[in-house]
């Protein structure tokens, strides 16, 4: 486990993202952070280096947070992603059972918070955690938009 942040997790999630972007990842960060605010997993996508559909960002830092842990709840832990978790990313913040998530910027179109299935609102749905969205919601949409068009 690393020291107190000297960086804002969003911080550090956008750094997460700017090395995917460089890695031609769809540029996604995310951190997870204990109680402390000590940081627990850092990560960025690699679905493309892993040949992984499940390589999001959240799903990286949630499975090393863990195992660094040593068990399979994060219950005092906060995510922070630079894009609303998807709904995949977001069924697994339910089953580790994170305490906060916050992201940067919102996903009409491909998201599972705040749009699309909603999955933290649905009756099935075992544990939801506290919600922020929109945290540099401005900068986290420019690293994406920034990178989608030097791909046009």
């Amino acid at each position: 486990m690393q020291s107190a942040n000297v960086l804002p997790p969003i911080e550090i999630a956008l750094e997460e993202a700017r090395a995917a972007a460089t890695r031609g990842e769809v540029p996604v960060g995310a951190v997870v952070t204990d109680a402390a605010g000590l940081v627990l997993a850092r990560a960025g996508n690699r679905v493309e280096e892993f040949s992984d559909p499940s390589a999001h960002a959240e799903m990286l830092a949630l499975r090393e947070a863990a195992r660094r842990r040593g068990g399979k709840w994060l219950a005092d832990c906060t995510l922070t992603v630079t894009l609303e978790p998807c709904p995949m990313c977001a069924a697994a913040l339910s089953a580790f059972r994170v305490r906060k998530v916050v992201y940067g910027a919102y996903d009409p179109k491909s998201g599972g918070v705040d749009h699309g299935p909603r999955i933290f609102q649905s009756t099935s749905c075992h544990h939801a955690p506290e919600v922020i969205g929109g945290v540099r919601e401005a900068e986290c949409a420019a690293v994406l938009r920034d990178f989608f068009a030097g791909l046009r």
